[in-house]
């Protein structure tokens, strides 16, 4: 059982929402107005948060982004507006997922359970690799690998939230301390010399995943 958290300003598509979750065995919370969200979360912590983009006071990619700042909390979006749906796919705010209106709240049930599933399967995981910070390098089952400051960079932001989609924008800001511009080949040259290293230590263990027109991800 899961408590999912519905911020929603329509009333009738969030009660709607809340009774296919309920129905599913999950307990749930309503809010409908945009400017109560973030002091909630960081009362009740929930498990996931189903955020409309268009919100009264502060908007669902405003509290996506500052939700950011202190929480990992999986968050799927819900947007009635194409236009939005380029910057929801680049996770530029730091969503885990979208899904546009008009929906099934069959499917909404679906893709929760989906990011839930995730969830639960990368926190176990994470017990057998870790990075050492002082080496540069990426232990993984007492083997290490010897990385670049960039490469290290870089698995350590996909490392932050295993299985979270980084998109090629986000990794180059982690990439390069003094913030130098470079072309979305050139992070995915570096993802590729990084992959390779990985793949020639470990064989048959992939760590890094792309997806297609977002960016990266970690997946153990």
């Amino acid at each position: 059982m899961a408590n999912i958290l519905i911020v929603e300003d329509e009333v009738k598509i969030a009660r709607l929402l809340a009774d296919y979750f309920v129905n599913d065995g999950h307990q749930t919370h309503e809010i409908h107005h945009g400017d109560e969200v973030i002091a909630w979360i960081k009362t009740h912590t929930p498990d996931v948060v189903l955020l409309d983009v268009m919100l009264p006071g502060k908007d669902g990619m405003a509290i996506c982004k500052e939700l950011r700042t202190f929480s990992n909390i999986p968050v799927l979006m819900i947007t009635a507006r194409v236009d939005e749906i380029d910057r929801l796919l680049g996770l530029e705010i730091g969503a885990d997922d979208y899904i546009c209106k008009p929906f099934s709240p069959r499917e909404v049930v679906a893709r929760v359970k989906t990011i839930l599933r995730r969830v639960q399967k990368a926190e176990p995981a994470a017990i057998d690799w870790q990075l050492d910070d002082t080496r540069y390098e990426f232990h993984f089952r007492d083997e290490g690998v010897a990385l670049t400051s960039v490469e290290f960079n870089l698995m350590k932001r996909l490392c932050s939230d295993p299985g979270r989609i980084y998109s090629r924008d986000q990794l180059m800001h982690v990439m390069y301390s003094d913030n130098r511009i470079v072309s979305e080949r050139t992070i995915d040259s570096h993802v590729k010399k990084l992959r390779s290293k990985l793949a020639a230590a470990y064989a048959d263990e992939p760590f890094i995943e792309s997806v297609y027109g977002i960016g990266y991800r970690f997946i153990r």
